[in-house]
């Protein structure tokens, strides 16, 4: 990326953070609303503490941008990037607990568990992941029925068991049976690249767009959706945690297969560079349209946390 497309692409992410955030501050308060009985207070506050607690709002960008390439709405792009950033966190807060990646701190920050108990952060993540098709659903998200119906399936499908849970499973089961090359990639393409591909998928959705042009955004995803997971495993191997906020090396001292630990942290960089040129080939037709989407997929490859 040239410092330009880098400064608006960094703008850009961080304004729709901003909005995003906004969005769940108003809707993640105590307050009850219609149709509830009562929001306990300590729940809430677990809610809000793992999934307002900083991050990059990578996939509600990329809802939100998807979304603005091909015409959508961006009231009801907003809202569907606010229920995929739910399940994200829901995600983060259970992949924290002790009987799965154990760990202390997310983001800097205590992990849910930690801050709370292991019982609230069960619950936060069940509570976040079933507020996100609340999102969706309802008429303040103002799409016809089917296509809410239709992003309602594509996020239940990409996060469960075909996708990003099921993805958890695998990851569990490589502690202790290492997985080929193949499997590594399947394991990542549903943990990791489900979600992705879902954000842009959605944003295709939202548009109304074409069965092409949606294949097109979610090919895309699922490009930028590995090289993700490959830059993710780079920084394991590279960085330290003051640099993530979080552990590093978990995965070597777990015993875990990764491509760099397979192939190696060169190869794992000329990989992530061809996954770039993939993702930017698949949005040509778009032209400069897709200028903030062809910084993304740099972005992804060439992260330092």
């Amino acid at each position: 990326m040239t410092e330009e497309h880098t400064a608006l692409f960094q703008l850009s992410l961080q304004q729709h953070a901003l909005a995003v955030e906004t969005l769940l501050n108003e809707v993640l308060s105590d307050r009850t609303r219609s149709g509830e009985i009562y929001r306990p207070a300590r729940l809430m506050a677990a809610m809000r503490h793992g999934v307002l607690n900083g991050g990059k709002r990578l996939r509600p960008f990329l809802v939100m941008e998807s979304a603005a390439l091909l015409g959508g709405d961006a009231m009801a792009a907003l809202r569907v990037a606010a229920a995929l950033e739910c399940v994200h966190s829901y995600s983060l807060i259970h992949d924290d607990l002790p009987a799965m990646d154990n760990d202390d701190l997310r983001r800097g920050q205590p992990t849910v568990h930690r801050k709370f108990d292991e019982a609230a952060a069960i619950l936060a993540g069940d509570s976040l992941l079933t507020y996100a098709f609340e999102l969706i659903a309802s008429d303040e998200t103002e799409l016809p029925a089917k296509a809410r119906l239709t992003l309602v399936h594509e996020l239940a499908r990409a996060a469960g068991v075909g996708g990003m849970t099921g993805g958890q499973a695998l990851d569990l089961e490589a502690e202790t049976v290492k997985p080929d090359e193949q499997g590594i990639i399947r394991l990542q393409a549903m943990k990791t690249g489900a979600l992705i591909r879902f954000a842009c998928d959605a944003g295709a959705i939202i548009a109304g767009a074409s069965d092409s042009d949606r294949q097109r955004l979610a090919e895309y995803g699922s490009a930028i959706g590995l090289a993700f997971q490959l830059a993710d495993d780079l920084l394991d191997v590279t960085a330290n945690a003051g640099q993530l906020g979080k552990a590093v090396g978990k995965d070597a001292a777990a015993g875990k297969a990764t491509l760099v630990s397979v192939h190696g942290i060169e190869w794992t960089r000329r990989q992530l560079a061809g996954l770039v040129d993939q993702a930017q080939e698949l949005l040509s037709p778009f032209a400069d349209k897709a200028g903030l989407l062809n910084a993304a997929a740099s972005f992804i490859a060439e992260r330092e946390n």
